[in-house]
């Protein structure tokens, strides 16, 4: 069970454990990508490159000095959260944690590093383009989120990133994301109280966002997500080349954060998932030999979520693949999984989660999703016992709402 503090404006939360050496400080926030102002898109990416990359009390930066001392130090923006980690043995987590928290709670930005991590972002961007299995998933998305907020590409665009000023970056940083729910979650040798009293004098108590303590704190406004159309399915083409490849996205929305019902997609996800033993891996690989790799995952964010199966296929199959996995959706649909492979679909989901949960640096990110950024308890058995209980009737209704509004994108784009 993971332990919460909450007399702070930024909640603890963890799971200690004494025989780890190591000790991971992950600061999750409730802000993403989709909170970009009009005209700034990419500015929640870029302030996260500056916040890592930012001299610290005017010597190196977050990132190095974590190295420096002999540990990991990454950060992660999301549609709708942004997570910054640091892994250092024990001895470290006092230091750390300050300079966690004043790296990214009390910046001193400056054009030059500005500029320096804005060339940094645009060769990101540049790197994902000319790869069609990221561009397939940012073509998913705006497919899936048309005209909102989480369809739009976490880094931005190229143009606007080079438009971004520093003003701007300060002025999200102030008035949007220190305003925002926070949670310092640690996984590993060091105790959630124990890293609360590190947190003593630091940039923490000066956070003006509400503790989560405080039942009155007004939620985050979000933009309604408009319905997603109901289209006849039809296969999307490949490029004039029949010995291209292509990579495709096909899927729908799923349930939010607090639906109940996101557990049987994400068991769908395994039962149709790139394991020998899925119902999917069983016809698309082994009885037809369609693909060589493909992937099958769900996602749930605030307000909706969304289910998608990618995979790279060579474009003499690219219509056959698509037919395929229509085929066994609408199967599954039709008359609900097979008892056995319900059951290896639930075994698959409970033990991904538990695998999760043994590497504390993704364990840290759980820990802030699935407790609301420390609005809600949660423990690993709470995850376990809700995948164990997804029905088989659950897991129809799943797949008849992937099929019943089922989108397809191909990158790259069709002739």
């Amino acid at each position: 069970m993971s332990t919460m503090i909450s007399d702070l404006p930024v909640a603890v939360i963890g799971e200690s454990d004494g025989r780890w050496r190591t000790t991971t400080l992950c600061l999750a926030v409730d802000f993403g990508s989709r909170d970009d102002p009009p005209g700034r898109g990419g500015v929640a990416h870029l302030l996260e490159h500056l916040l890592m990359s930012a001299p610290v009390d005017g010597g190196h930066s977050l990132s190095e000095r974590v190295e420096r001392l002999g540990g990991q130090a990454n950060a992660t923006t999301g549609l709708d959260r942004m997570f910054f980690q640091a892994q250092v043995l024990g001895d470290h987590v006092p230091e750390v944690a300050r300079l966690l928290t004043r790296a990214v709670l009390d910046p001193r930005l400056d054009h030059a590093v500005v500029e320096t991590e804005r060339q940094a972002v645009l060769q990101e961007l540049a790197a994902a383009a000319a790869d069609p299995s990221d561009t397939v998933q940012d073509a998913y998305l705006a497919a899936c989120f048309p005209g909102h907020p989480l369809g739009r590409p976490v880094g931005g665009s190229d143009e606007a990133v080079r438009a971004l000023e520093l003003t701007d970056v300060l002025g999200v940083h102030r008035e949007v994301f220190l305003g925002r729910r926070m949670a310092l979650v640690c996984t590993g040798g060091t105790a959630p109280g124990e890293v609360a009293e590190h947190l003593a004098g630091t940039a923490v108590t000066r956070v003006p966002a509400s503790a989560p303590s405080v039942p009155s704190a007004p939620p985050v406004a979000v933009e309604p997500v408009a319905d997603l159309a109901a289209l006849p399915w039809a296969p999307q083409g490949a490029g004039a080349d029949p010995d291209g490849f292509s990579w495709l996205a096909t899927g729908s929305r799923a349930p939010s954060t607090g639906d109940p019902r996101r557990h049987a997609f994400t068991v769908l996800a395994h039962l149709l998932g790139p394991s020998p033993a899925s119902l999917l891996y069983r016809r698309l690989r082994g009885q037809e030999g369609l693909v060589y790799a493909f992937y099958t995952w769900s996602r749930s964010y605030t307000e909706t979520g969304a289910w998608r199966i990618m995979a790279g296929v060579e474009n003499r199959n690219l219509r056959r693949a698509q037919e395929v996995v229509r085929e066994v959706l609408l199967e599954v649909a039709g008359r609900g999984p097979d008892p056995e492979d319900l059951a290896v679909a639930r075994r698959q989901a409970v033990t991904d989660l538990v695998t999760t949960a043994e590497r504390p640096w993704d364990h840290a990110m759980t820990l802030s999703q699935e407790t609301g950024l420390g609005t809600r308890s949660w423990s690993l058995e709470d995850g376990i016992r809700a995948l164990e209980r997804v029905t088989a009737e659950e897991v129809r209704l799943a797949a008849v709402a992937v099929t019943e509004r089922q989108l397809t994108v191909v990158r790259p784009e069709p002739a």
